[in-house]
């Protein structure tokens, strides 16, 4: 079992700390004294960094991170390559924590968006998934963002998905505005407004929550995921 914390940055960024005994990993760190405080407070011994994909509120935190820890080793795809001592590729795997982490292409977003899936537990997925939601698609390649999406929907109910951003209530507003009604919607949406109004994250949530959820998981084919992106690109 790993310790996973969001440690808050910037409006809604959630910088994600994996935590093995004293040991710590951290996820898309958009701001580097949120990461240094959260160090020192809990005496950890940071041992890597694992990048997404190459936007600012991702890796700005970086720099001066690594002026802490010069030997730090910083996973990411080619795009954050500035950064990254070991660059990954998908279905690339690799030991952490004594966790195979799998890498998953999850582009659309960006070009080289990548997730990273520690054994059937845990999915790190920077921008391409948010609860109830999905990263903008950027690229303009929505074939990209539809086939991660497909990827993510053949991972087991059960993984707990860690989004980069706190963007939970916002999406339930569009969710409810085209999906069915339905309790499982309606829970979900009393669960987070009661989660937000004490200030706690809404996330992790799962892989199986979120095909109750999430219009963009439930999108039958690329037609309709290119609508609704478009309409909550709109929204």
């Amino acid at each position: 079992m790993l310790a996973i914390t969001p440690i808050p940055a910037l409006s809604d960024n959630y910088i994600w700390a994996i935590v093995k005994d004293k040991d710590l990993i951290i996820v898309d760190p958009s701001e580097s004294q949120p990461v240094l405080d959260f160090i020192a407070k809990n005496s950890l011994n940071l041992t890597a960094c694992l990048l997404t994909h190459n936007h600012h509120d991702h890796t700005d935190g970086l720099p001066d991170i690594l002026k802490a820890y010069p030997n730090l080793t910083v996973y990411g795809p080619e795009e954050v390559a500035q950064f990254a001592t070991k660059i990954v590729k998908p279905e690339q795997h690799f030991e952490l924590f004594g966790y195979d982490v799998r890498v998953i292409e999850s582009a659309g977003h960006t070009e080289q968006h990548i997730s990273y899936l520690f054994g059937f537990d845990y999915l790190f997925c920077g921008d391409s998934l948010f609860s109830a939601g999905c990263g903008r698609t950027f690229t303009g390649n929505y074939q990209a963002q539809f086939d991660a999406l497909q990827r993510f929907k053949a991972l087991p109910n059960s993984v707990k998905v860690y989004a980069a951003h706190e963007y939970t209530q916002s999406n339930l507003k569009f969710a409810q505005a085209v999906l069915p009604e339905s309790c499982a919607l309606s829970e979900y949406q009393e669960y987070v407004d009661i989660l937000r109004s004490q200030n706690k994250p809404t996330l992790p949530s799962t892989i199986g929550q979120e095909m109750q959820i999430n219009p963009f998981m439930q999108a039958v084919d690329l037609a309709e995921f290119i609508t609704l992106r478009q309409q909550k690109d709109n929204f």
